[in-house]
């Protein structure tokens, strides 16, 4: 490779590493969690369940631990095979707080997890509520201080990006991505002044909203299809012109998605092509990130295989300054989330990693290939 090219590789990796780094650096300031609780209020809480004996005992207990809040507990069965209706009831049976609605079938046309969340909304007898993954672990303080940021937001729909636990592999070495991709790629104090359905994000593990403005937007029936309702949710939030927010849930919950890296992998699969691996955002997210985070790794290898031979002298400290700003994000997300140092050290694999699911989550999509999940067959939308 000729010097020329090799310089230009390495401002360009500089140029395309600076982007995420400098406005994860700002984002932080703006992407703080959520208040204390400014007084009692009364709130539903509302879980979808599928299959979750192994956690719904212990989701209904912390739920039912928290304080400074009057709540109700409401758990959608949907159609489980296991135990989580069982252990449901034994839980309603000794507090009043709790209800279980047997689930309808699902209608065509419907995402499972979508059809849940609406029945369960048919159902909360409050205003105010609070959708709540199973695999969610709150906080006594987490529901009284997400309803706190909802009120002081002034938005229609907030949502908490808890801190994620890891147990396997492909976990360890993607989910911390989540606050990479969310803080490195979305100008959030633009995205608090622009009410554009592009600017929206989310996180579907917790969502804080009120009746009235989820009516208005159409709920999750507006996303009845999707897939991925932490960018579909919000976005219909926006299209009806009510504003979005989001905060660091770190401090109040934390969540562990997965278990083995085959549900890494399908999971992250089947919520891609409405998201980075969408036809629309799949290259220049590729270019982005592989130019930004892989390159400039690449090019540090190419430099210590050869000895720098033939490397102009100002293309080694702008490589080596890409490789610092690729890094940048992950340890700063290391400090203020407690993520994992050596995952952080693995961030190019982690990087590549994740496009080739995202491009293989495309792929799927064309040919029509449905993803398994939760004994369902899902077509990526």
């Amino acid at each position: 490779m000729s010097p020329l090219a090799l310089g230009c590789l390495a401002v360009a990796a500089l140029a395309f590493a600076a982007l995420p780094a400098l406005l994860t650096r700002a984002n932080l300031r703006a992407f703080a969690p959520p208040p204390p609780p400014a007084g009692r209020r009364s709130v539903s809480v509302l879980v979808p369940a599928r299959d979750e004996e192994a956690a719904i005992g212990r989701l209904c207990r912390d739920v039912l631990a928290n304080e400074d809040i009057d709540l109700e507990l409401v758990v959608l069965d949907d159609a489980s095979t296991d135990r989580t209706a069982e252990i449901v009831r034994g839980i309603a049976a000794a507090d009043p707080r709790v209800r279980l609605v047997s689930g309808e079938p699902l209608p065509a046309g419907w995402c499972g997890k979508q059809h849940a969340c609406w029945q369960l909304a048919r159902a909360a007898r409050h205003d105010i509520w609070v959708f709540l993954d199973v695999d969610v672990e709150p906080a006594a303080d987490a529901i009284a201080r997400a309803v706190a940021f909802l009120d002081a937001s002034g938005a229609g729909l907030v949502s908490g990006f808890p801190r994620q636990r890891t147990s396997c592999l492909l976990d360890w070495l993607l989910l911390p991505l989540i606050h990479f991709i969310l803080l490195g790629f979305l100008p959030l104090a633009r995205s608090r002044r622009d009410g554009s359905p592009g600017l929206a994000a989310g996180c579907g593990q917790l969502f804080v909203t009120r009746r009235a403005d989820y009516e208005r937007a159409g709920g999750h029936e507006a996303i009845r299809a999707s897939l991925h309702d932490g960018v579909k949710l919000p976005r219909a939030y926006r299209r009806v012109g009510l504003t979005t927010d989001i905060f660091d849930a770190t401090p109040i919950a934390s969540c562990r998605m997965y278990g083995r890296n085959a549900d890494v992998w399908r999971g992250l699969s089947k919520n891609a092509t409405e998201g980075i691996g969408a036809p629309a955002t799949i290259l220049p997210f590729t270019l982005l990130l592989a130019g930004g985070q892989i390159l400039p790794f690449v090019l540090l290898g190419i430099g210590a295989a050869t000895g720098w031979s033939g490397w102009p002298a100002w293309a080694v400290p702008a490589m080596l300054a890409a490789v610092a700003l690729a890094w940048l994000p992950r340890f700063l997300a290391v400090a203020r989330f407690g993520q994992s140092v050596t995952s952080a050290v693995a961030h190019p694999l982690g990087v590549a990693v994740f496009l080739v699911i995202q491009w293989l989550a495309l792929v799927r999509k064309l040919r029509g290939v449905p993803t398994r999940w939760r004994g369902r067959s899902l077509v990526p939308q």
